[in-house]
């Protein structure tokens, strides 16, 4: 593989991961709404899709670290990837890299948030089905 290709390769994965993230975005507002209604059906199906969509981004992912430990070396950044570009290229791929990372740290919110109310709500379930645990033991 050419260094180009393989230049290529990393901006592919960039632009896909780029219409991944709102697909997983809105499939955590779809676990959310389903965790909230109690809908279990609904939410197996949905942690499906999202498990499968994770699996997708974590590959790419794995590639763009092979990618850039082949262009630069094994301590390389994704912005010392950029800046092989020219420059209208590389402020393209710095700005869509901005806004990946953003839209990253916006599904781990999501993905905190449902986690919480799944967690809440098996901790409720539990108290009505086995009753509030013992504090103080009996005297």
């Amino acid at each position: 593989m050419t260094r180009q290709d393989a230049m290529r390769l990393l901006l592919a994965g960039i632009a896909d991961d780029l219409l991944a993230y709102p697909a997983l975005s809105a499939l955590l507002e779809q676990q959310f709404d389903a965790a909230v209604r109690h809908r279990g059906p609904q939410l197996t199906s949905v942690a499906e899709e999202i498990s499968a969509l994770v699996d997708i981004m974590l590959a790419r992912r794995t590639q763009r670290v092979a990618l850039v430990q082949r262009l630069l070396g094994p301590t390389a950044t994704m912005l010392q990837a950029f800046a092989l570009l020219k420059n209208a290229a590389r402020e393209r791929m710095e700005a869509d890299w901005k806004t990946l990372e953003q839209m990253v740290i916006e599904c781990k919110r999501l993905g905190k948030r449902n986690s919480d109310l799944l967690v809440e709500q098996y901790s409720i379930m539990q108290r009505v089905l086995h009753g509030e645990e013992q504090i103080y033991a009996p005297a």
